[in-house]
Order: structure tokens, then sequence, then C-alpha cells
């Protein structure tokens, strides 16, 4: 793998667990349902809801991007996890997360 690209990848990946983990960070709001009419406290509880389902994908993600900050250090960077091909270096600049090549990806989504 290209020594650029890794480190690209790698300010990318960093750039990415801060922004994240600063989200992370902030206070959770919880639906205060004391006062109001019962649709403001559904809507209330509904955006909770929603809030805490981006959050979980936020904690996904980060996983990810901790894998692939693994990955650097373990020279094993753009290393398809599935079959140890190569994957293409396209693919690593757009997700520099990924752990399958493009086809072993697509056969994972089937």
């Amino acid at each position: 793998m290209d020594p650029q690209l890794v480190e690209t990848a790698r300010h990318t990946l960093e750039t990415e667990r801060a922004r994240i983990r600063l989200e992370l960070s902030e206070e959770v709001e919880h639906p205060r349902v004391s006062h109001g009419a019962q649709t403001a406290a559904a809507t209330e509880v509904s955006e909770s809801q929603r809030g805490q389902q981006l959050r979980e994908r936020e904690e996904v993600h980060l996983a990810q991007i901790e894998g692939g900050l693994k990955r650097i250090e373990a020279g094993t960077f753009g290393t398809c996890q599935t079959c140890a091909k190569p994957i293409a270096p396209e693919r690593m600049e757009a997700l520099p997360w990924a752990t399958d090549c493009v086809e072993c990806a697509s056969k994972k989504r089937r």
C-alpha cells in the first residue's frame, strides 16, 4: 500500500475519530414529558429515540475507525480481511475503515 495513502488515511481516521468522540461526549437530552400535550410528549420521545439511534450508529462507526487505525499500526491496512487480497486504493481513499474488498463486501451484502 502506498505510504502516502496510508498517512492520508491515518489523518482522516484520526480526524473522524476526534469528531465522533466529541459528539458522543455531549450530554444526551432526555425527554421531559411532565408538561404539554400528549402529541408534544410523543414528539419528544420520538426525537429522543431517533437521537439514540444516531448515537448508536456513531458508536459503530467509531469502532470501524478504531479498527482502521489498528490495521494501519499492524501493517494490514488495505488488505481484505475475507480473501486477504489487496483492497483497491480508491476504496481505501473513500472508506479508510473498509475491511473488505468490493467483491467480498458485495458478497456479504447479499
